[in-house]
């Protein structure tokens, strides 16, 4: 099969796959790892070919890992970089919103009764609690929360 890409159609796809290859090596176990080795192949392959066809500025070989990869400097400034940084944000806070959300419910109600309740039911009592929560974040960001040691006194 081949493929004929112009040069923006190129650098699109170089983005693309360098996106996917990131998001594939989140995944931390060893299943995860041999999807990872298959990301990893074919975001070579096209590293290889942008890499001959006049986009060698961006792309650098990783000696240690044996492969190609677009340089630190491209991408501080490419589009995927933001997707990528843009998601991981977006995951940290629902994340923190919905566990802070579990932890005041099955404080609030005991884990047994929290256990019990339906999904539905847990969503209609969780929703309240997670938007307030999502307000405070957007409003104030980091600056509310804070750590209280179990043997320190609050």
């Amino acid at each position: 099969m081949h493929l004929r890409f112009t040069d923006e159609e190129l650098a699109t796809l170089v983005e693309m796959v360098s996106l996917s290859t990131e998001m594939a090596n989140l995944n931390p176990n060893d299943e995860g790892n041999a999807g990872f080795a298959r990301f990893e192949g074919i975001e070579n392959k096209v590293l290889e070919a942008a890499k001959n066809t006049g986009m060698g500025e961006i792309i650098e070989f990783d000696l240690e890992r044996g492969k190609n990869r677009v340089t630190e400097k491209f991408q501080e400034s490419a589009f995927f970089q933001k997707c990528f940084d843009e998601f991981r944000n977006a995951v940290f806070w629902e994340e923190l919103m919905i566990r802070l959300t579990e932890r005041d419910l099955v404080r609030e109600m005991g884990q047994a009764a929290y256990l019990a309740m339906t999904d539905e039911d847990r969503r209609k009592k969780s929703e309240p609690m997670e938007k307030r929560y999502w307000d405070k974040f957007q409003k104030d960001g980091m600056n509310p929360l804070f750590w209280i040691d179990r043997n320190e006194d609050a």
